[in-house]
């Protein structure tokens, strides 16, 4: 029993050790700027939105959770505690979107192009919106990163990858990914 044990921490201690490596590497790329992340909205439980949701109306949206609130500021954290420049912060018009970036880095503005087009009422804005994100993307040029708050699905268009809530896909403008963060 004690050989197992020491085996199993043995193992998680090679997981975690990889994971932070993992971490190290997309952070000292984003510290290096000129980089683009996006981020999917941290915690806000359930899927989808009620029918009745009205983007001027945060009680008609799934919103963050105290867990989605707690991860958006760890989030800000991550990137206080290592310094990582900032260019501009770009968010969904959804609630759930405005307040993780709002949580993380204070300031943001909000981008169409990044809104969701999950539910059927919204989906027909699907490639106007992604060529608008695509468009503003290529003319985007800065020494310092751009940071996108955003949907599952608005990722999952771009990078063809699924994310989980507050995880951060890092990119350059090719979107050749550096790799992913995920921040609790």
């Amino acid at each position: 029993m004690k050989y197992k044990n020491f085996i199993l921490l043995f193992l998680l201690s090679i997981f975690n050790s990889n994971y932070s490596q993992a971490n190290d590497l997309v952070i000292s790329e984003l510290q290096k700027g000129g980089k683009i992340v996006f981020i999917r909205h941290s915690l806000a439980p359930g899927n989808g939105d009620p029918d009745n949701i009205d983007l001027t109306k945060c009680n008609t949206q799934r919103n963050l959770n105290q867990e989605g609130i707690e991860q958006s500021k760890n989030i800000g954290i991550l990137f206080s505690n290592n310094n990582i420049q900032i260019d501009k912060v770009l968010s969904s018009e959804w609630c759930r979107c405005k307040d993780t970036a709002r949580f993380a880095f204070n300031n943001y503005e909000t981008f169409k192009g990044l809104n969701s087009f999950y539910q059927e009422k919204f989906y027909k804005y699907k490639d106007e919106q992604i060529k608008s994100l695509k468009k503003y993307i290529s003319s985007w040029n800065s020494e310092k990163n751009l940071i996108l708050v955003t949907h599952f699905v608005v990722i999952s268009e771009i990078f063809n990858v699924g994310v989980s809530s507050g995880e951060m896909i890092v990119s350059d403008k090719n979107y050749k990914i550096f790799g992913k963060i995920i921040v609790k």
